[in-house]
């Protein structure tokens, strides 16, 4: 916990300061992010740091491999589909970005399964991608074109939220997939299908 605390104080003398009058603004008259960022919880992609973000500037839902569910009010708990409806119907989002990962857990656990320990949880919603699994080709690197079809999968369930489908169609918002690679630090988009360099 101390480690936490030390970078609350290191937060408190050091960025506070210099960053004291955006977050008055922020507070004052509240959030206007442009970016509605749907990421993974793994602790190594932070949306923020990999897009150089500032407070204010992106609005973000991390789970489980950066997966959308498909459009289903109903009376589960929706998490993810409630930060959706907040960010585009609420703060009128311009973009929502999808950012997969290279080495996944998420992606391996649908591909492999989940870890025994994961089974309650982490099992059921991995399965929501399996389908994304079945036009991918079987050779190569396996994890990585798994990564890639998981952000098409979420793009595509984008599209079955009414509310998303208008304002994508009326050019008030835009969707982006994009891959951040952990190791080499290389961020791809996804474009037409492909994952190609930034």
């Amino acid at each position: 916990m101390e480690h936490l605390l030390e970078g609350y104080r290191r937060f408190r003398t050091q960025i506070w300061p210099a960053e004291r009058a955006r977050y008055e603004a922020l507070a004052k008259w509240g959030q206007q992010p442009d970016t509605l960022i749907v990421a993974c919880s793994d602790s190594r992609v932070d949306p923020q740091t990999v897009f150089g973000a500032v407070p204010g500037e992106m609005f973000v839902v991390r789970n489980v491999a950066a997966l959308v569910p498909a459009y289903q009010p109903d009376a589960g708990y929706h998490g993810t589909s409630a930060a959706l409806e907040f960010g585009v119907r609420v703060l009128k989002v311009q973009r929502i970005v999808v950012l997969g990962h290279a080495q996944c857990g998420g992606v391996r656990a649908m591909v492999e399964g989940a870890p025994l320990e994961a089974r309650d949880f982490v099992q059921p919603w991995v399965s929501m991608a399996k389908s994304a699994l079945d036009d991918m080709p079987r050779t190569g690197d396996i994890l990585t074109q798994a990564e890639t079809a998981v952000v098409r999968l979420s793009l595509g369930n984008l599209m079955t939220f009414p509310w998303i489908q208008d304002a994508v169609a009326d050019g008030t918002l835009a969707l982006h997939g994009f891959r951040f690679d952990i190791h080499t630090g290389v961020l791809t988009h996804l474009e037409n299908g492909v994952l190609v360099p930034v």
